[in-house]
């Protein structure tokens, strides 16, 4: 009987021994193995800057796959439907005003650059120059309606409600418009570029991604050009709860790291502006 005991401890010392070295390898492996990550972006500046820091995490065997997408209504559709890890082409008040409007549960894990909106005309060259009555077409974007607004309230065309935040103000909150302009908000913001290159319009206001995709310089080309001190940085989100996931900790680091700073800041000359 003894001996019997003896042979089936020793089995059982050799049965612990074994998974034990099994759990050893099988961690090692999951340590080593490449990561992957899908990043939903608007095609530029976001692909492009995304693409250079997929370059540097490749590195670290993290694999960024960039989907691509020219709209503003699929990418936090995507990430809230687990079909991408991330996204890149939104700001704060827009990611708000989304997570109000669908009950997306999705967080910001950082900032990564500004995109200067600005004012482009075929035919005049200040906002001063704009006449009477004129039509101003804007994107219908209702987030952004305060930052259109912006160009012609710093430019004392347009007065607002007293107490109102800029970025806040919405369409109705204008007060004074001695100059009658009408901003036209019916439009999606990928086409503004090509309504601005048929004339359509006086003025367009045009996000900097769509205006850098058409070929279109809000530095050089321009009237009117927002300010560097924009509250609208465009950010990566998630959804709530992976904020701490190792690879997506690593691709805010490495997006907002001074490698990543100067590359946009030689790549875009100014158009667009790493976030502070």
């Amino acid at each position: 009987m003894k001996k019997i005991f003896g042979i089936v401890t020793l089995f059982a010392l050799v049965l612990v021994l074994a998974a034990c070295g099994n759990g050893s390898d099988s961690e090692e492996s999951a340590e080593g193995e490449p990561t992957e990550i899908s990043v939903a972006a608007s095609p530029a500046p976001h692909a492009e800057i995304l693409e250079r820091a997929a370059d540097i995490l490749a590195e670290e065997d993290i694999t960024v796959n960039v989907e691509i997408v020219n709209d503003y209504t699929t990418p936090n559709r995507l990430l809230a439907d687990e079909e991408v890890d991330a996204n890149f082409f939104q700001h704060t008040p827009y990611l708000d005003g989304e997570t109000e409007s669908h009950g997306y549960d999705l967080t910001s894990i950082g900032n990564v650059h500004i995109e200067p909106m600005a004012v482009y005309s075929n035919d005049y060259d200040s906002l001063e120059d704009i006449p009477d009555g004129s039509t101003i077409l804007v994107s219908n974007n209702p987030a952004e309606e305060g930052r259109f607004l912006s160009f012609f309230v710093n430019a004392g065309l347009v007065e607002i409600e007293e107490g109102i935040e800029i970025q806040d103000a919405t369409f109705d909150d204008i007060t004074e418009n001695p100059h009658n302009f009408e901003f036209d908000n019916n439009t999606a913001p990928e086409l503004l570029v090509s309504m601005y290159e048929n004339n359509e319009a006086p003025a367009v206001i045009i996000n900097a991604n769509f205006a850098i995709d058409g070929g279109l310089s809000p530095v050089d080309d321009s009237i009117a050009v927002e300010e560097g001190d924009s509250p609208y940085a465009n950010l990566i989100a998630v959804r709530t709860g992976d904020e701490e996931r190792p690879e997506l900790q690593r691709l805010i680091e490495v997006l907002q790291s001074e490698e990543m700073v100067q590359f946009i800041e030689e790549e875009y000359d100014g158009t667009i502006i790493p976030a502070e």
